[in-house]
């Protein structure tokens, strides 16, 4: 008898085959003892007489089990091509319900693929380089003296290449590269570039080959070698047409005095530097490092290694420790400018890349995760809403001979066609949006242009698909396996072969999409806090109704002295007229501005006072005109500089609150010196602090000097104005022009877009999480207006008594809306203590917000059930206009 119910999963041979042979041998032994054998004796003659058992029943097994695996195999086929079928005539007669369920998953199976591919490209996928996994970035520890603190002398960079032991090769690039560094002449107005300096070897390291032409030769790298200039691909296309000719021809491209460089190779469309190691940058072109020519800059290279094969994070990490003395102690290279504290650390290259994304994007997932779960609930309930409708059906197909397996396998298919059509459109979806997220240059986001759905996403889209239709088929189909047929025949109401289990299901069912929905919502509004916090951050100055622009001069002269002087004119000449044009507030000049590259010179010490060795700040140089702080909205006391403040008279600074602090606690910093070797710098100001990296990290210390005193690594012209800054873009650029021919058509480019770019990645996943959170309420109400809708239904008959004896409208529409707000509430308080016990998750994530902030809680508590009062407000509308006499009439 039990085997009669394993049937459910299939036929057995081999139990078949010995029924048969038992019956075979039992009916001889019977005959045998009837003729008077004794029946031990019978027994053993039946055997005798029927042959060899174990090579009988071996024959018969196999060719039972070829039998029956070819006959389940076709029924199985037969059975699902007639389930397929009759799925399609099923779902195109009720076209509202497939087509509101396919919609349904293909909005949650859709993000789940967008999603999954920006984990796939920021966290699964190797780089693309050619073994990346054994590509290291080798720096310092995190300290608050900015990227000169994170890079290396070009004699760091010869010692750590000669003195390794388990790097393979070891190259690196010109860390301190800005925007539009360059400028390409040829015909008409010059074109702004932006360039970097790679160490010769750099591409070698990395793997990449160019698409045309040969990388840089070691003899390139020198200084006094002929100017050779690699092209990006997208600038190759952009700027020459593609012209497939462009070896080996020389361009002009120059920074401060012009000059021919060849063009010895293009690179491939795969290779985007920006993409990999400066998110949201575009590099156009590449030239050699000249280290020779660069051994007295100080801190100005980045490190980065292969390893050699089999070699562990480990040993690399022992072999750099190894070396580090002999750098930081400046064994070989007394004289360097270089300056270090700490130990390497070699780091994995993508976790470089990528490590600080991981927890995000794992949050990110988990949030789709919950969509999708949602997005089943709803399948579950609607299906199980159209099987009670059909409960007639499959009484009458089970009556017909239909078995539970039967049933289940029919609801399946129809779970697995509105899985699939709901994938097919959420792929569309997805490509959509990861089309319009590659480009969005405004994201600082690393390899975000490698977005797309490949293998990796068609095989999880098929994961999703089998699980969202096994999980949530799997549900309706068990249920309605377990119906009373008989009683579903007998009942011809609307509520045949259901009872209040069917009901209690779907409730359970929506209570768990409210409290899933509660956990995204919750979540999302802490997002949305702490965004919220960070553009209330004091930033030290104000990027509203400022703008810069890269600004070209030629101050090239024989000495220092001289081209200090004529840097001054020229600043002095623009400034003037820059500020006298209509709109404009204020003007001035910097190398450097906040929230970009920065850098670190030798460490100031206050004249008069000693400090313990390390205790001293590094503070972040910026070399600035008069009329800057004004430009930037930066607050200060003292004075600013002015164009008196030359070689002729006494060097003069500023610095920020937090260096003044250091140097000297409790005291006006206005008035004191600070000592640089033999140069004494007089205090004449104190600037607020300047967010100089990130706008969540906290400020360091910060100095000003003169660009009249100062030699700056380039310029910022920064203006204020009431006006639009594009309208000024021409004035400007006139009178740029006439100082220097040379000066590029550059773009204007608003403060606040520099601080967009530095706050994107939060922007970025916030708009999702919270996006993700809308689906999810939206959902939900969709689960509570479905529920609740087939409740009234249901009902209708019920309600139409109640209204006959009396009640009144407003007592049938209190009633539904209070068996809504049941619902919603048990939902709400699961999924709060759920947000509260996982609020841990995401607690590094937040900025300037608890996990559990309760003003946050409470908000998105009466967001949802707000929604849950709209939702069920229709359906208690429609209740309570249910005519009596109708309603009784309803067989």
């Amino acid at each position: 008898m039990w085997r009669r119910y394993a049937r459910f999963f299939g036929a057995d041979p081999v139990a078949d085959v010995d029924d048969e042979l038992r019956f075979h041998l039992e009916t001889k032994t019977e005959e045998l003892i009837a003729q008077g054998w004794q029946p031990g004796e019978a027994r053993k003659e039946a055997e005798r007489q029927f042959g060899d058992l174990r090579m009988i029943r071996n024959v018969g097994k196999a060719f039972g089990q070829k039998d029956q695996k070819r006959k389940r195999f076709n029924d199985y086929w037969t059975d699902a091509q007639q389930d397929l079928r009759y799925t399609f005539r099923i779902l195109l007669r009720d076209r509202g319900f497939a087509a509101i369920s396919v919609l349904i998953l293909a909005l949650a199976i859709g993000a789940n693929i967008s999603v999954f591919s920006v984990v796939n490209s920021l966290l699964l996928r190797p780089l693309p380089f050619p073994e990346s996994n054994r590509l290291v970035w080798i720096a310092p520890p995190p300290s608050e003296c900015g990227l000169s603190c994170a890079t290396y002398s070009a004699d760091a960079y010869d010692e750590f290449r000669a003195g390794n032991r388990t790097f393979q090769d070891v190259t690196g690039y010109f860390a301190f590269s800005t925007a539009d560094n360059l400028r390409l002449r040829g015909h008409g107005d010059p074109v702004p570039v932006t360039g970097l300096d790679v160490i010769g070897n750099f591409f070698q390291v990395l793997g990449v080959q160019p698409a045309m032409g040969r990388l840089f030769t070691a003899d390139e790298g020198r200084k006094g070698s002929q100017p050779a200039v690699l092209l990006s691909n997208a600038f190759w296309k952009r700027q020459f047409a593609a012209d497939p000719n462009i070896i080996g021809k020389p361009i002009s491209l120059s920074g401060q005095a012009g000059e021919l460089v060849t063009v010895v190779g293009v690179l491939p469309a795969s290779f985007d530097f920006g993409a990999v190691f400066a998110p949201g940058t575009r590099i156009d072109v590449f030239t050699p490092l000249y280290l020779d020519q660069a051994r007295d800059w100080g801190n100005i290279v980045t490190l980065i290694g292969r390893l050699k094969p089999h070699v562990t994070a480990a040993q690399a990490l022992d072999d750099a420790n190894r070396i580090a003395p002999d750098i930081y102690f400046n064994v070989k290279y007394p004289e360097t400018k270089g300056r270090y504290k700490g130990d390497l650390i070699p780091v994995s290259l993508k976790d470089h890349v990528t490590g600080a994304l991981r927890r995000s994007l794992i949050i990110l997932w988990s949030a789709v995760g919950l969509i999708l779960l949602i997005a089943g609930v709803n399948l579950s309930n609607l299906l199980l809403a159209r099987s009670a409708a059909r409960a007639k059906e499959f009484a009458i197909r089970s009556a017909l001979g239909a078995s539970r397996s039967r049933v289940v396998r029919q609801l399946l298919m129809e779970s697995f066609v509105l899985s699939s059509a709901g994938a097919v459109l959420g792929i569309a979806l997805a490509a959509i949006l990861l089309r319009w997220l590659s480009h969005q240059g405004s994201l600082a986001l690393p390899l975000l242009s490698s977005l797309r759905i490949d293998g990796h996403a068609a095989g999880w889209s098929v994961l999703i698909v089998t699980f969202t239709a096994l999980l949530f088929g799997f549900l309706p189909g068990l249920r309605m396996s377990r119906v009373n047929h008989q009683e579903a025949l007998k009942d011809s109401g609307q509520r045949a072969g259901l009872g209040r289990t069917h009901e209690r299901l779907r409730s359970t069912l929506v209570v768990s999409e409210i409290a899933l929905a509660c956990v995204l919502l919750i979540s999302a509004g802490l997002l949305l806090r702490s965004f919220l916090k960070v553009l209330d951050v004091d930033l030290g100055f104000r990027p509203d109704s400022a703008a810069s622009i890269k600004f070209d001069y030629e101050d090239s002269a024989p000495t220092f002295e001289a081209a200090a002087a004529k840097r001054g004119a020229i600043f002095q000449q623009a400034l003037t007229q820059i500020s006298a044009l209509p709109g404009v507030e204020a003007a001035g000049i910097a190398d450097y501005l906040p929230l970009g590259p920065n850098r670190q010179w030798d460490e100031p010490a206050p004249q008069g006072k000693t400090f313990a060795r390390g205790t001293l700040p590094s503070p972040l140089v910026y070399v600035v005109s008069p009329g800057f702080f004004r430009a930037m909205g930066i607050q200060f006391e003292g004075r600013d500089f002015t164009w008196a403040d030359n070689l002729q008279s006494q060097r003069v600074v500023l610095i920020n609150h937090s260096a003044a602090r250091v140097y000297w606690p409790g005291e006006s910093a206005v008035g004191k010196i600070l000592m640089r070797g033999k140069e004494a710098d007089h205090v004449i100001g104190v600037v607020n602090d300047v967010r100089e990296e990130d706008v969540e990290a906290g400020t360091g210390s910060q100095i000003y000097y003169p660009a009249t005193q100062q030699d700056p690594a380039g310029a910022q012209l920064v203006i204020r104005t009431s006006l639009p800054p594009a309208s000024l873009a021409t004035g400007i650029l006139h009178i740029l022009r006439a100082l220097n021919p040379r000066q590029p058509a550059a773009e204007f480019r608003p403060l606040r877009t520099i601080v967009d770019r530095a706050v994107s990645p939060r922007r970025f996943f916030m708009m999702l999480v919270g996006a993700f959170a809308s689906l999810g309420v939206l959902l939900a109400a969709l689960g509570i207006y479905g529920i609740i809708s087939y409740s009234v239904t249901q009902k209708t008959q019920e309600i139409g008594v109640r209204m006959a004896l009396g009640a009144t409208t407003g007592r049938v529409r209190r009633d539904v809306i209070l068996s809504t707000l049941r619902l919603a509430a048990i939902g709400i308080v699961t999924g709060t203590v759920v947000s509260i016990t996982s609020a841990r998750l995401i607690a590094s994530l937040l900025f300037g917000t608890s996990p559990w902030d309760m003003t946050t809680y409470l908000v998105m508590m009466l967001a949802i059930l707000a929604v849950a009062l709209m939702s069920g407000y229709l359906p208690a509308r429609r209740a309570s206009r249910v005519d009596p006499l109708a309603a009784l009439r309803i067989q």
